[in-house]
């Protein structure tokens, strides 16, 4: 069993990045976290045979876009496909945004984005991390219900619990 299916649900996002040419990609991610407060910094792991990897690695710069669950199908087509073939901003529907601080686009639809400059890139097994320092926060809306991710093509909604 893989451990994507055994620690859920996890918050879905996307990342936005540019090659050094400034053409934009958008990938799907839900292995992402807070790591600080002050500074503000997230995390989110990656594969490195990913097209948004290889950007990464050459501008160190990316947006991170919550997911709410509207935008699920957003989401589903960003994970589908690669960046090398398709244009996933296209495909769905997505509305870019000049950022302030970095040249990879916000994601319009977003609930809440952030502009973030890498500091940090590990191996660890088959996937790397990366450490992303929050330059700025755009919130759009602070009440929305997250999309969550349970694994493979299985979403879930999250939901306040009553005492």
């Amino acid at each position: 069993m893989r451990i994507s299916q055994q620690i859920f649900p996890r918050c879905v996002v996307l990342v936005a990045s540019v090659d050094k040419e400034g053409r934009a990609n958008v990938m799907t991610a839900s292995f992402v976290m807070p790591v600080s407060f002050e500074p503000k910094y997230v995390a989110f792991s990656i594969s490195p045979y990913r097209h948004t990897f290889k950007n990464l690695r050459e501008t160190k710069e990316f947006t991170l876009n919550l997911v709410s669950k509207e935008m699920k199908e957003m989401a589903k087509i960003c994970g589908s496909y690669s960046g090398k073939e398709a244009n996933k901003f296209e495909l769905a529907k997505l509305t870019k945004a000049k950022a302030e601080f970095v040249k990879a686009p916000l994601i319009e639809e977003s609930p809440i984005s952030f502009e973030c400059r890498v500091e940090d890139m590990r191996e660890f097994g088959d996937h790397w991390i990366v450490v992303g320092k929050v330059l700025k926060e755009h919130v759009r809306r602070e009440n929305f219900t997250p999309l969550l991710h349970k694994s493979g093509e299985v979403y879930m909604e999250a939901r306040e619990l009553s005492e």
